[in-house]
């Protein structure tokens, strides 16, 4: 390894990072500096780099939605608004940190084929000191190659060094806390694992995004018990995101008759994330409780949610409003209207925490958000309960109904993702969990 004083992973909009970059004192460093992913994986560390080529660090770069996002909106917006122009240089300090590093701002799209594309790769979690301040979201100078393994033995090709952040979720917290160019925690999801149970329990980060496994390190070394997977799975993995709530659909009575009023409760439990659901990229995310009654027919009856009364509840339940027109200053259409807020069908009850602009409207773009709105997502180990009500059909000739409560996940609001022509797998919901009741219906 090139000895060299490095420094770690940013915030995104780090005005703190930006300016010290632009400082005559920065080192300035060339890609040549720093080796590639390719080199790590073919020389010693095979199956490791197999996994993370195959995950979404990989990815941060080339990802499709976040080239669109930066390339479409972020950096237009940054050089039309001096109050976020920043977000040029800041995003790639998480999503391209070796462009941010070499001066390589803003990079050159994907398709260029430049090592901007190797995102969060080897050298970048490898190279990690740790981070200044009370909370981890910026960054501290550090050289050589960093590892959490006590007693490990010498590499031939670099130094190896023990670092014991490696090991917490406050190394995570480095990327995955954020605040926009207004103060806002636009990305909190290290914040909201340290004041979750998780944190109190000793359980961090790593232990479900980096699951222990019976493996080899590197080529020449040999077989641990407890070698950390860097599989890094999350958000944009369905199989981590299934089953992470769980579903259960009651009704008030086991028999009805045509006419009557059914009320139903739909309970929903975070069983499974050490931080609240969705997480990460909230202002992009949609979550959300869809309650239909089936006859024996098959004929299906969607049931409004509820409403509780909480201050700002009306972001939380499904409608056809205009939302995201401040994504008229990017797009250079001063008469940009927005775009449908939910697009799903009306009535469902939304997990979401709304983001708004300077202007107080609802926006997806997370470097222009000046303030939060209700947090009405689903934190770890909490449950909510949602409550409908269901009109029996006076004319009903079934004799029973199935009530069928879904919880959808989708990564992108899909009105966003069709205007400016995201992939459609970025927005096709999903399914998280199902919950299943019946009533009988007697005369």
């Amino acid at each position: 390894m090139k000895k060299l004083l490095l420094i770690s992973i940013v915030l995104c909009v780090s005005a703190f990072l930006v300016s010290f970059l632009n400082s005559a004192n920065t080192p300035k460093f060339k890609y040549s500096d720093f080796e590639t992913p390719k080199y790590c994986g073919t020389t010693c560390h095979r199956d490791i780099y197999n996994q993370w080529s195959q995950s979404m660090m990989s990815q941060s770069y080339i990802h499709e939605w976040d080239e669109i996002e930066y390339f479409m909106l972020a950096l237009p917006h940054a050089r039309l608004d001096e109050k976020v122009a920043e977000v040029e240089a800041g995003c790639n300090g998480c999503h391209a940190p070796l462009a941010l590093l070499t001066g390589d701002i803003p990079p050159k799209p994907p398709s260029a084929g430049t090592r901007a594309n190797e995102g969060v790769s080897c050298e970048v979690c490898h190279l990690i000191a740790g981070f200044e301040g009370d909370i981890p979201y910026n960054f501290k100078p550090g050289k050589t190659k960093y590892n959490s393994r006590i007693g490990e033995v010498a590499s031939p090709v670099h130094k190896i060094e023990v670092n014991p952040i490696m090991k917490t979720g406050d190394f995570c917290g480095i990327c995955h806390n954020e605040k926009s160019p207004y103060g806002v925690w636009v990305k909190s999801t290290h914040l909201e694992w340290k004041e979750g149970p998780y944190a109190k329990e000793n359980v961090h980060c790593q232990d479900c995004h980096m699951p222990r496994a019976q493996s080899i390190k590197a080529a020449m070394g040999k077989v641990y018990s407890d070698v950390r997977q860097h599989i890094f799975a999350g958000a944009h993995d369905p199989s981590k995101v299934r089953g992470t709530i769980e579903l259960k659909v009651y009704p008030d009575h086991s028999e009805c008759e045509p006419g009557d009023a059914l009320k139903l409760s739909v309970t929903l439990y975070n069983q499974k994330t050490g931080h609240k659901f969705p997480t990460g990229s909230v202002e992009d995310r949609l979550v959300w409780l869809e309650l239909v009654a089936i006859d024996e027919d098959g004929t299906k009856y969607h049931i409004p949610v509820n409403k509780k009364g909480f201050p700002g509840e009306e972001y939380t339940i499904s409608t056809k409003t205009l939302a995201y027109q401040d994504m008229g200053v990017p797009l250079k259409d001063p008469n940009f209207k927005g775009l449908e807020r939910d697009d799903i069908p009306e009535g469902n009850r939304i997990f979401r925490m709304p983001y708004f602009d300077p202007q107080g409207r609802m926006t997806i773009q997370q470097w222009n958000t000046a303030s939060l709105g209700v947090d009405y997502r689903i934190g770890p180990r909490e449950t909510k309960i949602e409550y409908f009500t269901f009109h029996i059909p006076e004319n009903i000739k079934s004799k029973e109904l199935t009530f069928k409560a879904t919880l959808f996940y989708q990564l992108l609001v899909s009105s966003v993702g069709k205007y400016l022509n995201v992939p459609e797998e970025e927005y096709r919901p999903f399914e998280v969990n199902t919950a299943y009741a019946k009533v009988k219906i007697i005369d």
